[in-house]
């Protein structure tokens, strides 16, 4: 496999890339980042997610501690509760950050965690004990999981506990097993997924959308689309050339050195309430990705151009793409207010003057009723009974080219927007006119 540097990074990828170092800057913040992305098969996703784990900065734990724990926050059942001079006295180590992968054919209890055999079947010191699963060991790294969308669909045990590592930050993990005490404990793990929607069973939203809105990016990646493109990743595919890591420093970066703005959280909370978002995870990945887009272009401030480059990762799998389109034009709009009005119109509240459609309909409803209370049932009687000598003659066909048609002399309004006593008028006056 060629390492993460040697990769092409076309326009129909490139996104994941960034994303990517977004989430293992946001992992080296003790912060995970969910992301997913998806794309045809034979696009490198999985590729280029799996070469990422090579460009991981290692991580300090307390030594041979298999639940990865931080010296200063020991989170673990067997050293939560030690004072920092027993730690310093059991020692740390530096290992690689961890980086595991969940497949299909997994068990609830190998990735959560279940009793360890060869401790009880040990003939000389035989003695119940926990063996942690995926999950907890890869505490402080990620997890990758491919055709995440197929593994909701078959396996919809192990979606549920996504949904709980996933749930919050950090997210928690509880492992029981008969005859054992319960164990529950933080878990700061970061899970990248990729699919292919067009395949059966379909795009992870459909499937399982409480696990779709878990993810805080959702990057879709396509196909290289120029002849240069294709070039570079065929002259590169084999090639052994080591490059020396660059991102390091950038992904250790802290991200609490980014300020965010109360003006930039006013902004995102509008576009929360007007909008309709329907979760707040949504929002609030749009503020954590955009801290972490102004952390990786080594500035301290978040400006709206952070905020509007990470909306459509953060909602694309929210929303649909005519509400993505509003909210870039009402930011764009707030950035330069010279631009059209109509740009910041989506996020101002719903106008007074504007008609329900089920205010106006039962408007109409009502004037009808009195109007038939009143005897105007009895007019429209005596109108069906009138006859004249047009009702006597044979009804002919209309001859289209003989017709003279003639427009009427306004444009039509929508009912909603007519004002009250026009929404139901009488023959009366035409009445009185016979």
């Amino acid at each position: 496999m060629n390492p993460y540097h040697r990769l092409i990074k076309h326009s129909g990828i490139q996104p994941l890339f960034h994303a990517i170092e977004m989430s293992v800057t946001a992992i080296c913040n003790d912060y995970p980042l969910h992301l997913h992305t998806e794309g045809l098969r034979g696009t490198g996703k999985t590729t280029v997610i799996r070469a990422a784990r090579h460009i991981l900065p290692p991580i300090i734990r307390i030594k041979n501690c298999i639940y990865n724990c931080h010296p200063a926050h020991p989170h673990c059942p067997l050293h939560r509760h030690l004072s920092p001079s027993q730690i310093t006295q059991l020692g740390t180590e530096v290992v690689p950050r961890p980086f595991l992968e969940i497949s299909h054919s997994a068990k609830p209890g190998s990735i959560v965690g279940s009793i360890d055999l060869s401790k009880l079947t040990d003939q000389n010191n035989s003695l119940a004990a926990l063996l942690p699963g995926t999950i907890p060991q890869a505490h402080r790294g990620i997890i990758f999981i491919d055709e995440v969308n197929r593994l909701a669909d078959t396996s919809p045990e192990l979606a549920d506990i996504l949904l709980d590592v996933m749930g919050t930050k950090p997210g928690r993990i509880q492992i029981e097993e008969p005859g054992l005490p319960l164990i529950e404990m933080p878990i700061s793990v970061s899970i990248w997924a990729a699919s292919n929607p067009d395949e059966d069973p379909g795009a992870l939203r459909q499937i399982r959308r409480q696990l779709s809105d878990r993810f805080d990016l959702t990057i879709p990646v396509s196909q290289p689309n120029n002849i240069q493109s294709v070039f570079e990743i065929l002259k590169n595919r084999n090639s052994n050339e080591i490059l020396k890591d660059t991102l390091s420093a950038r992904f250790e970066s802290p991200l609490r050195e980014i300020n965010t703005s109360d003006e930039i959280r006013n902004i995102l909370a509008s576009i929360y309430i007007n909008f309709k978002l329907e979760s707040l995870r949504a929002i609030e990945a749009v503020e954590t990705s955009s801290g972490l887009e102004a952390l990786l272009a080594a500035q301290t401030e978040v400006t709206l151009d952070h905020v509007a480059s990470v909306i459509p990762y953060t909602l694309g799998h929210r929303t649909d793409a005519n509400t993505i389109a509003e909210i870039l034009q009402y930011l764009a709009h707030l950035k330069d207010p010279k631009q059209s009005s109509a740009a910041a119109m989506p996020a101002l509240p719903i106008h007074a003057a504007t008609k329900s459609p089920e205010g106006w309909w039962k408007k109409l409803l009502q004037k009808l009723a009195a109007k038939l209370s009143s005897g105007f049932h009895k007019n429209l009687s005596a109108e069906n009974q009138m006859t004249d000598e047009k009702n006597n003659k044979t009804m002919q066909l209309l001859k289209p080219a003989a017709t003279t048609i003639t427009a009427p002399p306004k444009s039509a309004a929508p009912l909603s927007q007519m004002p009250d006593h026009k929404l139901l008028t009488t023959p009366d006056k035409q009445h009185d006119e016979h």
